[in-house]
């Protein structure tokens, strides 16, 4: 049985930009469900990000790239059912807002509308600084994320480090301040430089959030399934796994299997039982050949405790 979480007010966006000049870290992390994102929000995070890593850890892809509005919707419904307090940020996945300010604007419409989200994040800054204008115009909050973008890593040179050049970071911090003139209430620095990092969070009025860009950012963000050790193999370098969820979800899996198999579960203390005088009659009249319709016990319910 599910725990509905409990009423909250939501945090909100003044508060926010209240954490920066006060020198308070901003905590984020990813979510793609209910539980995940009730779990994140009774833990304390501001934000909760559904973020198109989806993708890769949920759904199974290679890149961010296939995610689609659709997915995304649904997923950022279910962490709304989930959060109740928490900044709940939908991810605008690759093809939402590349074509037109219009198509951005109806997508970001979409996310607020039908999933209840209380901002949208775009990746990158040129072109995309238009279609910022638009959302935040419309009335929808926007977060801005540059350095490695993942949906144009292609273009990028794969999933490396940006800004590792005195040019790239100038470069860097031009996107930042263009962004944040644009009217974005934060941005993602992701696999930048932490100095770089660091002096871009400086010269910003709006708070930056890093992943993989160094203590001096104003917040971090981890992947979910990263940060808990549900992805096992190699992680990028800045990821740190504060569990090891994956080997435990194996082991339980493995102990069900076993259990199931050998007869051990479900026991006694796992079933549901009937009246003795019940079972007697039950077992009576099946021996008497008598078979009951499905009509005859429409209506009466079910008692599944």
């Amino acid at each position: 049985m599910t725990t509905e979480p409990t009423t909250a007010a939501r945090f909100s966006l003044p508060e926010l930009a209240a954490m920066k000049p006060r020198g308070e870290k901003i905590a984020m992390v990813t979510a793609y469900d209910a539980p995940g994102a009730r779990l994140a929000d009774e833990a304390g995070v501001e934000m909760i990000l559904v973020g198109d890593s989806a993708a890769m850890v949920v759904l199974g892809h290679d890149s961010t790239v296939p995610a689609t509005m659709d997915e995304m919707i649904v997923l950022t419904r279910a962490a709304r059912r989930g959060s109740r307090r928490a900044l709940l940020v939908a991810d605008m996945p690759f093809g939402s807002f590349q074509l037109s300010d219009h198509e951005a604007l109806a997508n970001a419409i979409r996310f607020v509308k039908e999933a209840d989200a209380d901002a949208v994040k775009l990746e990158g800054a040129g072109p995309t600084l238009d279609r910022v204008r638009a959302i935040v115009g419309a009335g929808i909050p926007v977060m801005g994320h540059i350095g490695l973008t993942p949906q144009s890593a292609t273009m990028l040179g794969g999933y490396k480090a940006q800004g590792r050049s005195a040019l790239k970071a100038r470069g860097l911090l031009a996107d930042a301040l263009a962004l944040e003139r644009a009217g974005c209430f934060s941005i993602v620095l992701e696999a930048v430089p932490a100095a770089v990092a660091s002096r871009i969070s400086q010269s910003l009025r709006i708070p930056t959030i890093g992943i993989g860009a160094g203590a001096g950012c104003d917040g971090q963000v981890l992947v979910w399934h990263d940060l808990l050790g549900i992805t096992e193999g190699r992680a990028p370098k800045f990821v740190k796994r504060y569990g090891a969820v994956a080997a435990e979800i194996r082991r339980a899996l493995a102990d069900y299997v076993a259990e199931v198999r050998s007869g051990a579960f479900p026991g006694d203390e796992h079933t549901y039982g009937i009246p003795p005088e019940e079972l007697a009659l039950f077992e009576s009249e099946l021996d008497a050949g008598v078979l009951v319709g499905a009509e005859d016990v429409r209506g009466s319910g079910s008692d599944w405790l």
